[in-house]
């Protein structure tokens, strides 16, 4: 009664069979995977965004001190301010304004003090708020330095005096006059405070922690039940139809 499973047409469909369980088996572990690794920078983030303020110069620049909130005194030397292309804001397009805070120590604090609009085009010099005179305490959220893996911004040579691509600290070293620190700093408030200001970079987008990731993962497992299921049922019915048909001669 079986031998029909033997059949090339029945073969073909064992080993379709075969091999979409073991691929759905790794899609959905992939998607568990996914899931485990976005509920803990979720949870990493969180913490560090609710964490108290710490001075910069305590803080390891690391992945660990992500988004950590970070405090820093010093100096706005705006004769070395940056501006960083390709950064929009609220579906619009602007330049981020990167200024370093040269502290007592002598050595300076990259900081991002915020997004301005993009002038008629990008080669113009936007219009930016001028940095406070005199002493200023930042207060910010630590980030690391951007590359091109961790943006998917190419960086190249020749843009318009004073506009980088990638605020990458590292990079920028040799174009002051002093020493940085890693990493910089996304303002989020100021003592005392600028009568003008940059608009301020909203805080990151926590989300779900992979919440989704998880309903794939058990999706693709479901889809491993429905393929096998699916087989048997086959099966039953083309047993069905052979005992019907031997019934009827």
């Amino acid at each position: 009664m079986y031998r029909f499973l033997l059949t090339p047409r029945w073969v073909t469909l064992h080993i379709v069979v075969l091999l979409v369980i073991p691929a759905f088996v790794f899609l959905g572990n992939w998607q568990f995977g996914r899931f485990e690794e976005r509920s803990a920078s979720s949870e990493l983030i969180t913490g560090n965004l609710e964490a108290a303020p710490v001075p910069f110069e305590q803080v390891e620049v690391g992945e660990a001190n992500r988004f950590r909130t970070v405090t820093a005194t010093g100096t706005f030397d705006a004769a070395h301010e940056l501006v960083v292309r390709r950064r929009s804001q609220n579906g619009r397009p602007g330049f981020y304004v990167v200024t370093p805070l040269v502290t007592a120590g002598g050595r300076a604090v990259l900081v991002n003090r915020g997004w301005v609009k993009a002038a008629a085009t990008a080669d113009t010099p936007p219009d930016v708020p001028a940095p406070s005179a005199g002493q200023v305490t930042v207060t910010g959220r630590l980030r690391l330095s951007e590359t091109e893996e961790t943006t998917g911004i190419k960086d190249r040579e020749g843009l318009p005096q004073g506009q980088i691509l990638l605020i990458d600290s590292e990079a920028l070293a040799g174009r002051l006059p002093y020493g940085i620190s890693d990493g910089y700093v996304e303002l989020t408030a100021q003592d005392p405070q600028a009568q003008a200001a940059p608009e301020p970079v909203p805080a990151p987008e926590v989300g779900a922690g992979g919440g989704l990731n998880f309903a794939y993962g058990v999706q693709w497992w479901l889809f491993i039940g429905v393929a096998i299921g699916g087989w048997l049922l086959l099966i039953r019915r083309e047993v069905n139809d052979r005992k019907a048909a031997s019934v009827a001669s």
